[in-house]
């Protein structure tokens, strides 16, 4: 398959799921990030975060995107070293989830929007508890719908 023919598809998945009606932070943006560079290949994080512009553009970019982004990055970067069995990539993803919460969340403060005290802090990762809920919840999902399509052998990938 062609670089441009995965490239669009990884954009249709992300955009789907991005611009359905859904719960904050339940979206397949993390298994993607896993999954497209551990299965695919590093060659793809330029698509991946491509296509995270194109929505983020009409979804509306925001003050931490370049924490976002750069999660985004190191989640696929570090996929290459969970791909032994299903067990260890959901682990991974699951990793991943945790990568985007302490990222995001340390963007949000250094930005100031909670002050720069330890209780600001504090207070800021405490409130993103439910979107990390979220994004855990949805990141299993996601996960496991793309380990049943490697099973069902849907997906041509070598792990």
């Amino acid at each position: 398959m062609s670089y441009l023919k995965v490239s669009l598809g990884i954009f249709a998945a992300l955009a789907a799921s991005r611009f359905v009606p859904h719960p904050p932070n339940f979206t397949s943006l993390l298994a993607l990030s896993f999954y497209v560079p551990a299965l695919m290949g590093v060659k793809f994080l330029p698509a991946l975060i491509l296509s995270f512009v194109i929505t983020d553009f009409f979804i509306g970019f925001h003050s931490s995107v370049l924490f976002t982004w750069g999660s985004v990055v190191l989640i696929g970067l570090i996929s290459k070293f969970f791909l032994i069995n299903a067990l260890t990539r959901l682990s991974g993803a699951l990793l991943g989830a945790i990568i985007f919460y302490v990222i995001t969340n340390f963007g949000v403060w250094s930005l100031g929007s909670y002050g720069y005290t330890l209780e600001g802090f504090l207070l800021c990762y405490t409130l993103a508890i439910p979107f990390f809920a979220y994004s855990l919840i949805s990141t299993i999902i996601f996960s496991g719908i793309i380990e049943g399509v490697i099973k069902l052998n849907l997906l041509k990938v070598k792990i």
